[in-house]
């Protein structure tokens, strides 16, 4: 595994296909900053870039994922929010790649809407989530009001986000926000364990399974076979799927090529 310290609050680790990138600001609570945006936004666009990165993980260092923006540096007119790309740059972004948040200890703010801004979670036994923005006059904009209450019911979602309140790990399990609970400690290893499932399967499907699914909900049941049959033909005609037909034939692992 390849380690880089990318920016005094960004790192990100390499390692067969799997790009871990951690927020590494533990004195802040991974609070997120201007600099702090940009540097993840750089990041995610590297791992956008490299057809040989498969999936990525979000993780926050010193045992907290994120404690959403920094409200210091915001009130000194230093902001997180990237144009067209939203909160950390992540929140609002077109993301191709596979994304799993890792979260331990506290995801408040808009480290919950980072954390919803991934296609997967995996979160510590002890660790929090919470929109508390109406304590302090204000709304969730980059993705509290409009990904919580996809990710779990809308009755609960709105008790989340009309009162404030922080939303335990085990409570977020059972409605079907967080993927896998662990120890505490665990989640990245877990989360680990998740991508490399994920990397090991044929790229082109994988990436046509994500923006079907993510795509779904602007069309009809109709438009959406249809939408979905015109992103997949080009995976059922590529040298991947011919591949994988003969490696279950052959019993070997394929080869994919991502093409």
């Amino acid at each position: 595994m390849t380690t880089a310290k990318d920016t005094p609050s960004v790192r990100t680790e390499e390692n067969d296909g799997i790009f871990v990138i951690t927020i590494d600001r533990p004195e802040a609570r991974n609070a997120i900053d201007g600099a702090t945006a940009r540097a993840l936004a750089a990041a995610v666009d590297r791992l956008e870039s490299r057809d040989d990165l498969r999936v990525g993980i979000i993780s926050g260092a010193g045992g907290v994922f994120s404690a959403g923006m920094d409200l210091k540096a915001f009130a000194a007119g230093d902001t997180p929010i990237i144009e067209g790309r939203g909160f950390a740059g992540i929140t609002r972004a077109q993301i191709k790649t596979p994304l799993i948040a890792a979260v331990e200890g506290y995801a408040l703010g808009g480290g919950t809407e980072m954390a919803l801004a991934c296609d997967m979670i995996v979160a510590a036994r002890n660790a929090t989530f919470g929109q508390t923005e109406v304590h302090y006059g204000i709304v969730p904009p980059e993705g509290g009001m409009v990904r919580l209450p996809e990710h779990i019911p809308r009755n609960i979602a709105l008790e989340l986000l009309l009162t404030g309140e922080q939303l335990p790990a085990e409570r977020a399990e059972r409605f079907g926000l967080v993927n896998y609970l662990t120890e505490p400690g665990q989640a990245l290893k877990r989360a680990l364990e998740l991508a490399t499932s994920i990397a090991r399967n044929a790229p082109l499907a994988v990436a046509a399974v994500k923006r079907v699914v993510n795509e779904r909900r602007a069309f009809s049941d109709q438009d959406a076979f249809v939408e979905q049959d015109r992103i997949v033909a080009p995976v059922l005609a590529s040298h991947d799927a011919q591949e994988g037909a003969h490696a279950f034939a052959e019993r070997r692992s394929p080869h994919w090529q991502g093409r």
